[in-house]
């Protein structure tokens, strides 16, 4: 019987490297592991062998079983690949020209994100990123945002379950985990790391409960702005965004602040902006954003001194001011991937 294990397996080993389509794998298959195969016959030897021989006859049969199964194995693989190779076709020369296909480009999206930041940057701000998982405390609770507050209810905000973990997001004490609903979370966790001055832009992701419509999305992005030193005012505010909409909506363009209410700024504006050079869209007050000054309870949680520093904040929807520069009439088209819509911004 040892005998006839070495046999077989050396048959095997010889014939598997000759076999080239499926179906001669199958039949010489059969021929060693069917029914009537060689090595089922010596399996169904088995009984015959003395009881004291049988464990080591086993063992034997199983390695030869082990080895055989090995071959078939790489044989498969080995038409695998070649079938697949068949289907892609001849390998193709990375180095020639491609015909008739233009490079890919931003999406629209990242184009005036890319321009915003650029605008900031030439005036000191720097870009600071955080992560989109964030925890209650740094959404809500840092940022002046009582717990009553409507936007921290489970149908305005996307929560994650409480047995949740988060090896590289740091939490408070034993709040809870949701995606950000704003980007004023990486101001709370820059103003914690780093001490004033403190001038910063913090463009990124959102998340809110809000319904699909033309002007709203679940997923959308901000970008928000943080100046702290001693002596900044609203003044100074006010300088930053009148460069910022003259830059980016020509140099004709004019600002205005209405009061407004923030949690987070004392005392909070909401700014409108108004240009003859946007089609449709000219001699009309458009509001982008809201604004204000640091709020000194902001400041406490973070450990700045109010008496010492003040800062202001604002922040708008990048999609809202990619609307108004594009002439998109609904947020939609930017996230179904479109080749017809991203090309014309190309």
């Amino acid at each position: 019987m040892h005998e006839e294990l070495n046999i077989i397996l050396t048959g095997v080993r010889e014939h598997c490297p000759e076999i080239s389509t499926r179906a001669e794998f199958e039949s010489f298959k059969a021929t060693i592991s069917g029914p009537n195969g060689s090595l089922t016959k010596v399996m169904k030897g088995m009984g015959k062998v003395a009881k004291e021989d049988k464990p080591a006859m086993g063992k034997l049969i199983n390695d030869t079983k082990a080895a055989v199964i090995t071959e078939f194995d790489a044989v498969l693989e080995r038409l695998e690949r070649a079938d697949l190779a068949s289907k892609i076709g001849p390998p193709i020369d990375p180095t020639l020209p491609v015909p008739d296909c233009r490079r890919g480009t931003l999406h629209p999206i990242s184009q005036v994100r890319e321009e915003m930041v650029d605008l900031f940057r030439r005036i000191g701000f720097s870009v600071a990123e955080a992560t989109e998982l964030e925890t209650e405390h740094y959404c809500f609770d840092a940022l002046n945002i009582p717990s009553d507050h409507p936007a921290r209810d489970m149908q305005d905000s996307y929560y994650l379950p409480d047995q949740l973990t988060v090896s590289n997001v740091s939490k408070h004490s034993d709040e809870k985990y949701l995606l950000r609903t704003h980007t004023s979370t990486v101001q709370i966790r820059t103003m914690l790391n780093e001490k004033p001055p403190i001038r910063i832009v913090a463009p990124g992701r959102c998340f809110r409960r809000d319904t699909p419509d033309a002007t709203h999305s679940a997923n959308f992005h901000q970008i928000e702005g943080l100046y702290i030193n001693k002596g900044v005012t609203i003044l100074d505010l006010k300088a930053t965004l009148d460069y910022f909409v003259k830059s980016i909506f020509g140099p004709k363009a004019k600002t205005r602040l209405r009061p407004s209410f923030f949690p987070f700024t004392e005392p909070s504006f909401e700014m409108d902006f108004f240009s003859p050079d946007l089609g449709k869209l000219s001699n009309k007050w458009l509001e982008i954003m809201g604004c204000g000054m640091v709020d000194p309870e902001v400041f406490k949680f973070v450990g700045i001194d109010p008496e010492v520093y003040t800062g202001y904040a604002f922040g708008m929807g990048i999609e809202r001011i990619a609307m108004i520069l594009q002439g998109v009439d609904d947020i939609r088209y930017y996230y179904q991937n479109d080749l017809r819509f991203l090309k014309q911004f190309a």
